[in-house]
């Protein structure tokens, strides 16, 4: 059964966290440098400023539920999900979201992509916003299923689009893998999951990925805690939505493509306000999904998920929009082509890691471009 949802916060969890905001004591958290050791504690501060003295969740609340809200079970996991109708015309498109983004990564894609003739369908992933409660541990592969049993769902066994990144794009993945005659096509700005036995061969391969794991070491001590000690940091984030909110404004910080200023720290508000920024991070918050959000990483290590067996081959058409990620540099076509099918490739010229809410003309185009290429090859 599919049920209309509307988003309803219960005025006592919204008093329980504008009462912890309030009473963070920035005296017991020293400055270890700007963005040099993490998150910008004066970034932060601005943030927390404006969700104290100017954010109404009521307000984005009423606009949110303007969109069309639906949920339902899936193999005995809710899934909240948008579902924007086109006529008909044009095959289903699936939008994954990743971690720590949401489904509002998507919004201005909505309305162009249904004009378009396609019916476009946002989930929430398990455990995350509204998904909610999950019956454990759910890696990108389990997931993969899940988000398939969707779409059959809604629109039986008719053939669908996928685009995604972050964990959207790994799912994606494991979809045309594990599902090849369902899907038309995928589209994905974040390559990272292929065969086992596929290795960096030629100078240029070797080079991207050296430099991309320098980034990594850096930059993925998160990945590290929520994939193998997701219980303790959830301790912590369930109790403290200012400590969760920092966790969440590092990512955006240092993923997305920004301007940097005179010291090198990322110009955060050139690109997001402090309103969309704390919208996303009360999507994790206000339904207290921000612990459950974090168990795919456990989810992935338990799948083994970020690698395809030994010799796979995806023949499923896979278009490719390479975004100038800064942290998850993308990865070399000729790489690439070791395991997937290659129809549709672009060097996209700005946007990072959140491709679809950084650069939403550029992600629109692009997917535009690949659904017109797989229209052609596969009728």
């Amino acid at each position: 059964m599919i049920s209309p949802f509307t988003i309803a916060i219960r005025d006592e969890r919204l008093a329980a966290i504008r009462s912890r905001v309030e009473a963070y004591d920035w005296s017991q958290l020293p400055d270890a440098g700007g963005w040099k050791s993490g998150v910008g504690i004066n970034d932060l501060k601005r943030l927390v400023a404006y969700w104290r003295d100017a954010y109404d969740w009521r307000t984005a609340e009423r606009r949110l539920n303007r969109l069309p809200h639906f949920t339902t079970d899936i193999e005995g996991e809710r899934i909240h999900f948008l579902h924007v109708r086109g006529n008909g015309s044009k095959p289903p498109i699936l939008l994954l979201h990743g971690w720590p983004g949401s489904f509002l990564e998507f919004e201005q894609l909505l309305e162009p992509l249904a004009t378009d003739g396609h019916d476009v369908v946002v989930p929430s992933l398990p455990g995350f916003a509204f998904s909610k409660p999950i019956t454990g541990i759910i890696g990108p592969r389990r997931t993969a299923d899940l988000m398939h049993g969707l779409m059959v769902r809604l629109f039986g066994q008719s053939r669908y689009i996928v685009q995604g990144g972050d964990w959207g794009a790994h799912i994606a993945s494991w979809m045309a893998y594990t599902q090849p005659n369902a899907l038309l096509g995928f589209h994905i700005n974040m390559v990272y999951v292929v065969a086992e036995d596929v290795t960096p061969t030629t100078e240029e391969e070797r080079d991207l990925i050296s430099r991309r794991n320098e980034i990594l070491d850096w930059e993925t001590g998160y990945n590290h805690e929520q994939e193998t000690r997701p219980q303790t940091l959830g301790v912590a984030m369930a109790d403290s939505p200012v400590g969760a909110a920092g966790w969440i404004l590092e990512k955006f910080g240092q993923w997305a493509d920004l301007p940097k200023r005179a010291d090198g720290s990322p110009d955060v508000w050139s690109k997001f306000s402090e309103e969309e920024l704390l919208t996303n991070i009360m999507l994790y918050l206000a339904p207290s999904s921000v612990v459950t959000a974090t168990w795919i990483y456990h989810g992935k290590r338990l799948e083994r998920s970020d690698r395809f067996p030994s010799g796979s081959r995806i023949r499923v058409p896979a278009g490719i929009a390479a975004f100038p990620d800064p942290v998850f540099l993308p990865t070399p076509r000729s790489l690439v082509e070791k395991t997937y099918n290659v129809v549709h490739w672009s060097d996209m010229p700005a946007g990072g890691h959140f491709a679809a809410l950084e650069q939403p003309e550029l992600m629109l185009a692009d997917l535009r471009a690949f659904i017109a290429t797989v229209s052609r090859e596969r009728p």
